[in-house]
C-alpha cells in the first residue's frame, strides 16, 4: 500500500453548495492521517459546473490541540451569536431588493423623528 492515496475511512457531508470530504489515508510510514476536503459547485456561463476544493491534511500529533481550538472557535461562535443561521444570502431564493426592503423598514420603525426643538 506504499505510496497510494486510497480511503481507509471516508465520511461526507453535503451542505448546499459545498460538500466536505473527511478522509482517513495511510502514509508511506503506514500511519493514519486525516484530509478534510471542501468541494463547492460554481456554475459557468455556459451552464456547465466545476468544482473548486481546498484541502487539510490533519496528522495524529496535531489532533488534540486542533479539537481544542476547533470547539473553543465553536463556542465562541454559538456563544455570540447563537446556532441559528443568520445570513439568508447563502439560500437559493434569496431576494436582495426583499433585503433592502426589511432592512430599510427596520431602520425607520426603530428610530423617533425629532426636531432640534425636543431635545
Amino acid at each position: 500500500m506504499e505510496g497510494s492515496q486510497e480511503e481507509i475511512n471516508s465520511k461526507v457531508l453535503r451542505a448546499g453548495r459545498r460538500t466536505y470530504f473527511f478522509d482517513v489515508r495511510e502514509t508511506k510510514a503506514s500511519d493514519y492521517y486525516l484530509t478534510i476536503t471542501e468541494s463547492k459547485k460554481f456554475t459557468n456561463e455556459d451552464g456547465s459546473f466545476y468544482y473548486k476544493k481546498h484541502k487539510i491534511y490533519l496528522y495524529k500529533e496535531d489532533f488534540n490541540e486542533f479539537r481544542s481550538i476547533l470547539s473553543e472557535m465553536m463556542e465562541f461562535i454559538f456563544s455570540e451569536r447563537g446556532d441559528e443561521v443568520i445570513s439568508e444570502r447563502h439560500q437559493k431564493d434569496y431576494n436582495e431588493q426583499k433585503e433592502k426592503s426589511m432592512v430599510g423598514s427596520n431602520k425607520t420603525s426603530s428610530f423617533t423623528d425629532l426636531d432640534f426643538e425636543d431635545i
